[in-house]
């Protein structure tokens, strides 16, 4: 089992370990409830070290990147970061990532924990173009520091002002005491912040650092359980939920990141979904009548004929009901439909409305 360089740390801190991923990593701390509303209306820090990075360099970068990934890399500055899907041959999502573009010849690549071997080996079996591709995941950690109080929080550990850094960019600094540090304005909660990555042997030294200078806007360090509810909060997908290597960035409304002034693995079949319609589309919901949805439970209409299921649900603790993310069929799709969830035998009313839920 692996374990992030804050493994000790974690554990002196009371946090609840458990298996993701192959590693042991804090699924929360003093609760999911505390642990999200401090993210919500302070700041909150979380290690997410499991996640793997990449770097593609060279002259064939470019278009083997742009071959794979949906979105258009093309259009990227040095400094710019880019929400992206890697594609499979059916135009399925192999996995979803954020593309850095560290110089007109050099991307970095961050993808998630449990695609790590998956990814590299279907980017290397498409690497025609003499790409230099180099898997640095065991060595970089990263941290996410989330909240509205992030900014003022945690300005004085570098020189560069962070105002100036508009979201999704990014810029190598010193950052702690520890130099070449990528800040990079992005995050999963929808709450603003940054998110650091540097080497593994400068991650204790930064994370005590960030803790002791976000003492007076109360950080707290946050769990996945809550980074989870923050992003359902959002309607953010989650890789084996909303998505999958059977799911295509149509059907799962990402159709924004999928580009067709260019050629890409799986480029037909897109281009048809998105010009003749998809027979399932992933909606959010929110229950009318008591109950939470779970991921899997099933989706009925008012005659209680299945038209799909559930991939994500919980009690909003922003919120205080119970939301959700669903496919059904495209038909039943529409903003404000009334559709019903199975759960426990019972089913529950959910009305479908457009996140981030509010």
């Amino acid at each position: 089992m692996n374990k992030t360089a804050l493994f000790d740390s974690h554990v002196k801190l009371g946090a609840k370990m458990v298996e993701f991923a192959n590693f042991l990593m804090p699924i929360q701390y003093d609760g999911i409830k505390s642990e999200h509303l401090t993210v919500k209306h302070n700041l909150g820090v979380f290690d997410v070290s499991h996640m793997g990075e990449f770097f593609i360099s060279g002259k064939g970068a470019l278009e083997l990147l742009q071959f794979c990934l949906s979105n258009d890399i093309s259009i990227l500055r040095n400094g710019e970061a880019q929400y992206n899907a890697l594609l499979n041959d059916s135009g399925g999502i192999v996995d979803d990532m954020i593309l850095y573009k560290l110089s007109d010849e050099k991307f970095m690549l961050v993808v998630n924990a449990s695609n790590i071997k998956k990814d590299w080996d279907y980017l290397l079996s498409k690497n025609t173009y003499g790409a230099n591709m180099e898997n640095v995941s065991d060595q970089y950690s990263l941290l996410s520091i989330q909240g509205p109080k992030t900014l003022q929080s945690i300005q004085e550990l570098t020189p560069h002002d962070l105002s100036t850094i508009s979201y999704y960019n990014f810029v190598v600094t010193k950052f702690a005491g520890q130099k070449n540090i990528i800040v990079s304005n992005t995050g999963y909660t929808g709450c603003g912040g940054f998110e650091i990555y540097c080497k593994n042997h400068q991650l204790i030294e930064i994370w005590d650092k960030i803790m002791l200078v976000g003492k007076n806007c109360n950080i707290k360090p946050i769990g996945l359980a809550a980074r989870d509810t923050l992003r359902l909060e959002m309607g953010f997908c989650l890789y084996g939920n909303e998505l999958s290597d059977n799911i295509t960035p149509i059907e799962a409304g990402l159709t924004w990141i999928t580009k067709f002034s260019k050629k890409f693995n799986g480029y037909n079949i897109l281009k048809e979904q998105k010009e003749n319609g998809v027979k399932k589309k992933l909606i959010g919901f929110e229950l009318i009548e008591k109950g939470i949805p779970r991921k899997d439970y099933e989706i009925y209409d008012e005659d209680q004929v299945k038209i799909g299921r559930v991939t994500s649900g919980t009690m909003s603790p922003s919120l205080g009901k119970a939301i959700g993310l669903g496919f059904v069929d495209n038909s039943y799709a529409k903003t404000n439909t009334i559709i019903y969830i199975n759960i426990r035998n019972n089913l529950i009313k959910a009305l479908i409305i457009k996140p981030p839920f509010k």
